[in-house]
């Protein structure tokens, strides 16, 4: 569905807050012991961010992998994006596709709370992009 542009100002607003309330999210499940729900809401915060970067760009994504797809192609290969902030990004959803649905491996507190300061970063950096 192509958005005209009002509706497209509104749905990157949207997205944008989402990614701010998910952090709070974050950080209020790593102060109950949450990692694993902790760890999903890192990476959906980030998530929120990157949508609406790429929604402002008229680059919309149907797919988590698309949406790391389209970042690489359209920011981070041309050094809009550091290539750090793109490996973070994709950590994080390495991480929240293990959280999610791995038998095998735990997700603790040593995974995730150093996360918090590069996920605030990174969407920081995003809004930035978006704003200017």
């Amino acid at each position: 569905m192509k958005l005209n542009e009002e509706e497209r100002k509104a749905v990157v607003n949207l997205r944008l807050q989402k990614a701010k309330d998910t952090l709070r999210e974050a950080k209020g499940t790593m102060a109950l012991n949450y990692w694993h729900t902790a760890a999903n809401r890192l990476y959906y915060a980030c998530y929120y961010a990157a949508s609406a970067l790429l929604i402002h760009h008229e680059h919309p994504a149907q797919t988590h992998s698309g949406i790391i797809t389209l970042l690489g192609l359209h920011f981070i290969s041309k050094n809009i994006i550091s290539k750090e902030l793109g490996k973070f990004y994709a950590t994080l959803f390495e991480l929240r596709q293990t959280s999610d649905y791995s038998d095998w491996k735990d997700v603790g507190e040593d995974d995730v709370r150093n996360l918090v300061q590069p996920a605030e970063e990174f969407i920081c950096t995003l809004e930035k992009l978006i704003r200017s």
